[in-house]
């Protein structure tokens, strides 16, 4: 097993560590437009990644090959920890994780690290729409970790959102099959900006179909389940109270359950 850290620009390789196992990797410089930080396997498995400082470490289950991280400049990066991405000292690490890491009752859906361009790790998140194809109404912002949701905008209130887009859905990919046992949702709450939504469905692998009643609240909204296994599950059929506003969005979805091994 083979894995590998490193950031690029374009044909340039600004800095790069292989190994086996684990291994880091310390860049000087400022990151610079155009940087891509990436992480390559060729066996696919459980990695607890540290991608950058203010991400903090992150359990994932990678796919053989490579992973990118665009480094994020200007509008995509308000979606982040201002301090993301910054200063002129990086350090990243890379390690295949312990079978006690990865086993045991977790949120199944935390990923930090997701972004448009991913295809090999997971958590993945995604949606047929955005709010205007801005960073902090995507996809991703749903299972950053961060619950903020008084407001909406510029981190720590990114969101998903939605458009107004009744027919608007989000695909969570687990990337293998795993055991779910609870749905939870935060809702933005930005009131009376924002509206809510009244009911939503949650499919499992294009099978089985569950109606979620939502309130309009700012707490956490759980929903215990009959142990569901899925590969991945789709957020739909969301339907807006009567409400002045017209913008809905959700702000965190939490999958608790455990691996099916």
């Amino acid at each position: 097993m083979n894995i590998t850290l490193s950031i690029t620009n374009g044909e340039t390789i600004r800095a790069e560590q292989s190994g086996t196992d684990e291994i880091w990797l310390v860049s000087q410089g400022a990151y610079q437009p155009g940087d891509v930080i990436r992480f390559t396997t060729d066996q696919e498995g459980f990695y607890l990644l540290r991608l950058e400082e203010a991400l903090g470490p992150v359990l994932v289950y990678a796919k053989a090959g490579t992973f990118t991280l665009p480094v994020p400049f200007d509008e995509k990066k308000i979606c982040y920890n201002p301090i993301a991405f910054t200063g002129n000292i990086h350090f990243l690490s890379a390690r295949t994780a312990r079978p006690w890491e990865a086993d045991g009752m977790r949120d199944l859906s935390y990923n930090p690290l997701d972004c448009h361009e991913n295809r090999t790790l997971f958590p993945h998140a995604s949606a047929n729409v955005e709010t205007r194809g801005e960073s902090v109404f995507a996809a991703r912002n749903a299972i950053d970790g961060v619950v903020a949701n008084h407001s909406h905008g510029a981190w720590p209130y990114a969101s998903w959102g939605i458009n107004r887009d009744p027919d608007a859905a989000l695909t969570l990919d687990f990337g293998r099959t795993v055991e779910i046992h609870q749905i939870v949702l935060y809702l933005r709450a930005d009131f009376p900006h924002d509206a809510w939504w009244k009911e939503a469905k949650v499919t499992f692998d294009e099978t089985t179909t569950l109606t979620l009643p939502l309130v309009k609240s700012d707490r956490a909204q759980e929903f215990p389940l009959q142990p569901t296994v899925a590969k991945k599950l789709v957020l739909h059929d969301l339907v807006k109270a009567d409400d002045p506003s017209p913008f809905p969005a959700l702000t965190q979805i939490r999958v608790i359950g455990r691996e099916t091994h």
